[in-house]
């Protein structure tokens, strides 16, 4: 990921707005603008990890690989969190795998740093804290949603998901991406497709999707959306910290 010269600024990332003054002016000179492109791996399974990353525009997916080399996303990450968490929480590594699913920018910081300031034990501390339970519910539920839930309404999940971590309503992907996250066969994921296309609901095409409908979509996706929702609006700011 190279250093970039202009773009967002680090409370574009809701994490980093929730800091008071103080904090971040801390981190500042530990924070890095970087472009994250399409495909870029943020880390590897069971690798130690070298930076954290505060999105802003880009989002990142938290896959699971199988021995098969089969794949699913367990977690999505946007400008709401920060991507690698084992490095504050004493674990180092994850089984897990991070990668770009929709190309943009962020921030990233060195490990030593995010440590010390997790270490303070302040409010930047608890705020990783409930930052990590809620993305721990996130992981919980797309784990029962997977599996107790059809594939229309995981889809639909899938797509709020990130609908909630961009600007506008159209979101670059492909179903090829969406079958892997899914963890399905690509023939599932267009006919699911297909009858959300043909209610009204969304149009797709050379890799965008444009949702029209997002009470509809919203109506015909399962309750773990809406638990994952509530969860991260419980327990994160919605503002500066004080």
């Amino acid at each position: 990921m190279a250093q970039i010269p202009a773009g967002t600024m680090p409370r574009d990332n809701h994490l980093i707005a929730a800091l008071s003054d103080g904090d971040l002016q801390r981190w500042s000179a530990q924070l890095e603008r970087v472009r994250l492109p399409l495909g870029a791996v943020l880390y590897e399974p069971g690798r130690p990890q070298t930076h954290v990353f505060f999105p802003t525009t880009a989002i990142v997916s938290l896959l699971y690989g199988m021995a098969s080399g089969a794949s699913a996303e367990i977690a999505v990450v946007g400008h709401e969190g920060v991507v690698g968490i084992s490095l504050f929480m004493g674990g180092e590594s994850t089984p897990s795998r991070a990668v770009v699913q929709s190309a943009g920018e962020g921030f990233r910081a060195p490990a030593r740093g995010i440590q010390q300031e997790f270490h303070r034990a302040g409010p930047t501390m608890h705020l990783l804290l409930r930052y990590t339970q809620a993305l721990i519910t996130q992981m919980a539920q797309t784990a029962a949603c997977n599996r107790h839930h059809a594939l229309g309404q995981q889809l639909c999940r899938l797509l709020l998901l990130r609908l909630d971590r961009v600007q506008g309503d159209r979101l670059a992907l492909t179903q090829e991406r969406i079958s892997q996250m899914l963890g399905v066969r690509r023939e599932g994921v267009s006919e699911a497709a297909l009858k959300l296309r043909q209610a009204g609901l969304l149009r797709y095409s050379r890799g965008h999707i444009e949702v029209l409908d997002r009470a509809g979509l919203e109506a015909r996706s399962c309750e773990c959306y809406a638990v994952v929702r509530r969860e991260y609006e419980r327990l994160l700011p919605d503002r500066q910290a004080v």
